[in-house]
């Protein structure tokens, strides 16, 4: 099936054309000849479907819950959203119940429900963090790098994670780090390093960053910390949450001047994504509830994760004036590359699976399609 009249993000830029989609993958992409029978998308702007690689849940469920029908509920939440690959996050929780969480995330890779956006990895967000930036994190579970541990759960949910977070600073992260990056990308989270232990980590094999800015050290001219040792290097990508809440507009774009093409949107949305303001919900152990848009830990206003979704964030980073090209790969081929998955998912090009986005209105409005079928 040949769709045309389409500006399509092709090669990280757009352009005007065509493309076609057989069994489920692209096929020729603005081809030359285009059959009579085309079907004419009017002009509408064709993305790849969004990747998430950093939420907790939605409508009412966690993923460390361990609920396999919960899990389908989220998934299915996100391709609403116009999300057609994502990777759940964890949260610093005892090893049986991170492990329980991750077998319901190989249940259903194995069983593929329909209607669903497909599950392509894990990020383990927790427990080798600093109690300093433990954040919305439980601070009962906190654990120093534990590479057999990890390497355990790694293996029980069949190479599943895709992200694993870490403290720089904690006793064995750089040897943590050169053994784990064999398996996973290596992230740095719920920091307070400084930027020696950073860059360090860095050297070892950390290529990523976890929601940028929040839970870890600012930016000091004299102190500089985990944000320059992650800038200086070319091969380290930066998540940062665009949900309004986490981060003024101004730092967004901060951060998409100083990682450039590396930037990968994440929506960091808990169970309280889709649910009215006043809910309250378990977060890892601690009660949270929405409050003016964000949701909180009971009692305090220390911000425990979002009630946003990647569609959201999307607009808003446009509306924030990222340039459009730089918003559609942080929401796209960047977190892609970050899961390992971007000879699959993550662009439109020959032979890659046919998830995509046909967006209308200046992305007021969208259809969305995966594996080429329109949902």
């Amino acid at each position: 099936m040949f769709y045309t009249n389409a500006r399509i993000f092709v090669d990280n830029a757009f352009r005007t054309g065509a493309f076609e989609v057989v069994d489920g993958k692209f096929g020729a992409i603005l081809p030359e000849n285009v059959p009579a029978d085309a079907i004419d998308l009017g002009g509408a702007t064709v993305i790849p479907g969004l990747i998430e690689v950093h939420s907790h849940g939605a409508v009412g469920y966690d993923f460390s819950d361990g609920s396999y029908e919960g899990l389908v509920e989220i998934a299915k939440f996100f391709l609403s959203c116009g999300v057609t690959s994502f990777a759940p996050a964890s949260m610093t929780l005892p090893y049986d119940v991170l492990d329980k969480a991750f077998a319901t995330a190989k249940r259903i890779v194995e069983e593929q429900p329909e209607n669903c956006a497909k599950l392509r990895g894990i990020q383990m967000e927790g427990p080798f963090f600093s109690y300093a930036k433990r954040g919305a994190q439980n601070a009962d579970y906190l654990k120093t790098p534990d590479f057999e541990g990890f390497k355990k759960l790694y293996e029980d949910c069949g190479g599943l994670v895709r992200i694993v977070d870490i403290a720089p600073e904690l006793p064995g992260a750089a040897e943590f780090v050169a053994k784990a990056k064999d398996l996973c990308t290596v992230s740095i989270a719920h920091t307070d390093s400084d930027y020696d232990h950073a860059k360090a980590a860095v050297d070892a094999g950390v290529t990523h960053l976890t929601h940028l800015y929040n839970a870890m050290p600012g930016i000091h001219h004299r102190t500089p910390g985990v944000i320059p040792a992650a800038v200086e290097n070319p091969n380290v990508r930066a998540e940062i949450i665009a949900d309004g809440y986490h981060i003024h507009p101004s730092s967004v774009r901060l951060a998409f001047t100083m990682f450039k093409n590396r930037m990968v949107l994440v929506s960091d949305s808990g169970r309280c994504a889709g649910k009215d303001e006043g809910y309250q919900f378990d977060l890892g152990g601690q009660m949270a509830e929405l409050r003016g848009g964000v949701a909180k830990l009971v009692g305090t206003n220390t911000i425990a994760c979002s009630a946003s979704n990647m569609w959201t964030c999307l607009r808003n980073a446009m509306s924030w004036g990222i340039p459009e090209e730089e918003v559609i790969r942080a929401c796209t081929y960047n977190p892609a590359c970050a899961l390992g998955v971007e000879a699959e998912v993550g662009s439109i090009a020959t032979g890659k699976v046919a998830d995509f986005l046909v967006c209308t209105d200046g992305y007021a409005a969208k259809r969305v399609f995966l594996a080429g079928k329109e949902i």
